[in-house]
């Protein structure tokens, strides 16, 4: 008696379009019509858009981390570890769980969906003294860190120490390095006032970005409202700059200037995982080139989609893809979950198109400004729409009034400057978050799958 086995659908990745992915699969299989896995190191969904406001203490990390096991239908078996290489030709996927063990899972459809990792360039000292802001883990860090050098710079007796304590680089003006300097920039503005000791007035910001213009998705007048705000409340912008070389106490810029400082948060940018280096695939930019289905083409039952992914923009320029967001990523997820049950039901393909939102940037207090629709919006405004939209688009209840909560006991009670003992470890750097060295070549995958030859052997 032959025995019926479901098909076997893979999801690689808990961000926004592999647990988008992942809900819709579950609410639209009846329970017999496939098995689903989904590969993750961490049970959560890490909420990205706000971790600048976990690094400047207006959230709890706990309310950014969306629990993978409080919501959907449990129908999803959640595999704790990293994929490090997929086998096209063997349907296999390499995976390294939590205990360190590699493990291969062999599947019929799979879902591309491992995001991205901070991008970084042959900058001497880079990856050993700056530190990233893609990771929960190093958003706590940098709040305890920024902390940190205020007491230091208390505690010491040299001004150019204290001095150097107290200036701050952040690198990268795009949305995510520009709310960083705002949001952390407000946590030392109101925190040095609990410094008798220290003069405000050696308190710097620094962000710099090789590009001519912050934020050029707002368009020419929200983003020079945007540098204004930032300007009036003391952050010095250089655009057109980056770094040249960085040390344990300074940084020095490609114009020549040397900034003392002991804080240097780099957040220029993202690539896609090293996880697609390891398929041998055509790619655009690092990024899998796919289809608008978001299918790999020549490969059976292979999907990709997110910041991993090259998906065509339809609504864009001819040649155009879509950009690394957390809007896109959701709804390329709803896409790909509708594509995989077509495929297996022997139905057409739906390409994936969109209507834009608009963007939202929350600069802290009540500063933002904001585009929803086409709509330009400054201040107050700005920021209910920016935070609404947060808001929204939370995917628990939970989490909904977690932040909501935080947001109002931050608004009335401000902050209390605790540093949660990070600093008592070593300190850990962007080369200590990202794990990706763990990747495997081409070649490694096949000789594992193939041959049962040990990882790194």
């Amino acid at each position: 008696m032959d025995i019926v086995t479901r098909p076997r659908i893979l999801v690689v990745g808990a961000g926004f379009a592999g647990v988008e992915c992942v809900r819709r699969l579950e609410r639209r299989l009846s329970p017999g019509e496939a098995d689903l896995t989904l590969v993750t190191p961490f049970s959560y969904q890490l909420y990205l858009p706000l971790l600048p406001q976990v690094a400047s203490g207006v959230l709890t990390p706990q309310s950014i981390a969306l629990s993978l096991r409080r919501s959907g239908k449990y129908r999803t078996r959640i595999i704790p570890g990293g994929a490090i290489g997929v086998d096209l030709k063997a349907k296999v996927c390499v995976i390294r769980t939590i205990t360190d063990e590699v493990v291969d899972e062999r599947y019929d459809y799979i879902v591309l969906a491992p995001g991205s990792v901070t991008r970084t360039f042959d900058i001497p000292g880079l990856v050993d003294h700056a530190f990233g802001m893609k990771t929960l883990a190093e958003a706590a860090y940098i709040r305890d860190h920024v902390i940190s050098q205020l007491d230091l710079a208390d505690a010491s007796k040299d001004p150019a120490e204290r001095a150097a304590r107290l200036q701050f680089v952040v690198v990268g003006a795009g949305y995510a390095g520009t709310e960083t300097a705002a949001c952390l920039q407000r946590l030392t503005h109101g925190a040095v006032r609990r410094y008798p000791r220290l003069d405000p007035r050696l308190i710097r910001w620094h962000l710099i970005d090789i590009a001519p213009k912050l934020m050029p998705e707002l368009g020419e007048k929200l983003g020079r409202s945007a540098q204004e705000i930032l300007r009036r409340r003391g952050i010095e912008i250089s655009l057109g700059v980056s770094i040249a070389k960085a040390g344990p106490e300074e940084v020095t810029f490609t114009d020549g200037r040397v900034v003392p400082t002991h804080t240097l948060i780099w957040t220029a940018g993202v690539v896609a995982s090293p996880l697609i280096a390891t398929l041998g695939a055509e790619t655009v930019r690092g990024r899998l080139a796919v289809t608008p289905e978001l299918v790999l083409p020549r490969e059976d039952g292979v999907f990709a989609l997110g910041d991993a992914a090259a998906v065509p923009d339809l609504a864009g320029e001819n040649g155009s893809v879509c950009p690394p967001t957390a809007q896109h990523a959701s709804r390329q997820g709803r896409t790909a979950a509708d594509n995989v049950i077509a495929t297996l039901r022997g139905q057409p393909l739906s390409p994936y198109e969109h209507g834009d939102l608009g963007l939202v940037v929350d600069l802290g207090g009540r500063d933002a400004v904001s585009k929803p629709l086409g709509v330009e919006l400054h201040g107050l405004p700005a920021q209910f729409a920016a935070r609404g939209y947060h808001w929204w688009a939370m995917r628990t209840n939970v989490a909904k009034v977690r932040v909501a909560t935080n947001w109002t006991l931050n608004a009335v009670a401000g902050d209390d400057f605790v540093r949660t003992g990070f600093q008592a470890r070593r300190p850990a750097k962007l080369k200590d978050f990202e794990y990706t060295h763990t990747y495997l070549a081409p070649e490694q995958v096949r000789a594992h799958v193939e041959e049962g030859r040990p990882v790194g052997g």
